[in-house]
């Protein structure tokens, strides 16, 4: 069974709601109206005996009702009697049939054959022994007839009632939600064309909507780049691992098929190690950088010097002392992750020494300029032409063959040095021609 929308649940949920209010409602009213009804009558009687009180008077000692003096009025019947008790002016009402005793100002509910009455006496005196009683009789109202009028009616306006709320309730789900539903839509047609590099963008709803929006476009986001590093990972891989693979490959056919002396011997598992040093120098470099992409690498930027790390660094190596020139200023402070920061160094060396001149001098210089720290490493090899400078941050590429031993290395140490170099906010800048030496510089502000 399909599952309701969200718009027709919570649509059900507020007209259950509502029903439920409104029969709360109707059973207060009834309530309510039950002793406002009889409160009402009382209060009326009180008002109808009082206001004929006020119109007595007496001539020779007898009664005179004054000009308004009403017997009948609202369903209020005014009876006077003398002291004696004895009816003097009024009728009594139909239905009432009791005797009841006089008591002066108390309005009393009394039992009678037709049915239960109202009752108020007051005593208007005349002097110190004369006076006459008004009696008020009223019928307590059906309170029955009340409730059924109540019921009725709400038995014509619920229907109407919660119809109109629920059509209201989903009109205004319906406007509400729309993001909703692009956000549902575009997540489809994403999920459909598995097209990744689509965004939902922003959408109507308010707040809520807009932020959920964006953070499954961010989810896209990254998403899009942990395939995109995959599928470089995957290409690159299996571009670069075919060379050293099939050289291993051929050795060990050679090698099985014809019997080789100890130094061919010797010099067929150099070969195998010396490619598959190569693999492993691949796979880490290519692992490093997909970590970086990703962004699963994480960035546990401290203050350092970074003179003092460029000479950390520089022992850990195990450079040829002799050959390496420092001018390490003390006290450039950055701010940026240790290992990775060590890792670019180390790379930059490296480069220098595998493409400088054999026993060539390599100069690497750590100073303050222009707000910004500079590690400098500059070799005094046969440089880089002008056309090829820009592509040397590119993944696998290598200059021409001139430059060094092209065997020693796969082309992804600068690619990874500019990309932790991003990583920290910074930049790297490459001073060569064709024909001299070259200096790659890292730019990293200042902490």
């Amino acid at each position: 069974m399909k599952p309701r929308s969200i718009k027709t649940r919570i649509t059900l949920w507020i007209t259950l709601l509502v029903v439920v209010l409104f029969s709360l409602m109707l059973l207060f009213a009834f309530s309510m109206s039950s002793s406002v009804v009889q409160r009402t009558a009382r209060q009326q009687l009180a008002d109808a005996v009082r206001a004929n009180a006020a119109l007595v008077s007496f001539a020779d000692g007898q009664f005179a009702a004054g000009e308004g003096f009403a017997f009948s009025r609202s369903g209020v019947s005014c009876l006077v009697y003398s002291k004696a008790e004895a009816l003097l002016a009024g009728q009594l009402p139909v239905g009432f049939s009791a005797s009841v005793p006089f008591e002066n100002g108390t309005l009393r509910t009394v039992e009678s054959s037709g049915g239960d009455w109202y009752l108020l006496d007051l005593w208007v005196a005349d002097g110190w022994e004369n006076g006459v009683w008004l009696r008020g009789l009223m019928e307590v109202p059906d309170v029955s007839a009340t409730a059924r009028n109540l019921l009725l009616a709400a038995a014509v306006a619920l229907p109407l009632f919660v119809l109109a709320g629920a059509l209201g309730c989903y009109f205004i789900l319906r406007r509400s939600l729309r993001g909703l539903d692009a956000v549902n839509a575009a997540a489809s047609s994403i999920g459909e064309g598995k097209d990744l590099s689509r965004r939902i963008g922003p959408v109507p709803g308010g707040r809520e909507l807009t932020q959920l929006a964006e953070n499954f476009d961010g989810l896209l986001e990254r998403l899009q780049r942990s395939f995109e590093a995959e599928r470089r990972f995957t290409a690159d891989a299996s571009h670069e691992l075919r060379t050293p693979v099939s050289i291993i490959k051929s050795a060990c056919e050679y090698a099985e098929a014809f019997d080789e002396t100890d130094e061919e011997r010797r010099e067929t598992l150099g070969m195998i190690h010396r490619q598959a040093d190569k693999m492993a120098g691949l796979i880490g470099q290519l692992l490093a950088l997909t970590r970086l992409d990703q962004g699963t690498e994480t960035l546990r930027p401290v203050p350092l010097d970074l003179g003092q790390l460029a000479r950390r660094t520089l022992e850990d190596q195990n450079y040829d002392a002799a050959r390496l020139r420092l001018a390490l200023a003390e006290g450039v402070t950055v701010k940026g992750d240790e290992a990775l920061l060590g890792r670019l160094a180390a790379n930059l060396v490296d480069n220098a020494f595998k493409y400088g001149l054999p026993g060539g001098t390599v100069t690497v210089e750590v100073r303050a300029e222009n707000g910004e720290a500079l590690l400098t490493v500059a070799d005094e090899g046969p440089g880089i032409p002008a056309g090829q400078q820009e592509k040397i941050w590119q993944r696998f590429y290598q200059v021409d063959a001139a430059r060094g031993d092209q065997q020693e290395g796969v082309g992804l140490g600068l690619s990874l040095v500019q990309r932790i170099a991003q990583l920290h906010g910074g930049r790297m800048t490459l001073k060569s021609a064709e024909g001299a030496p070259s200096a790659f510089t890292l730019h990293l502000p200042l902490a």
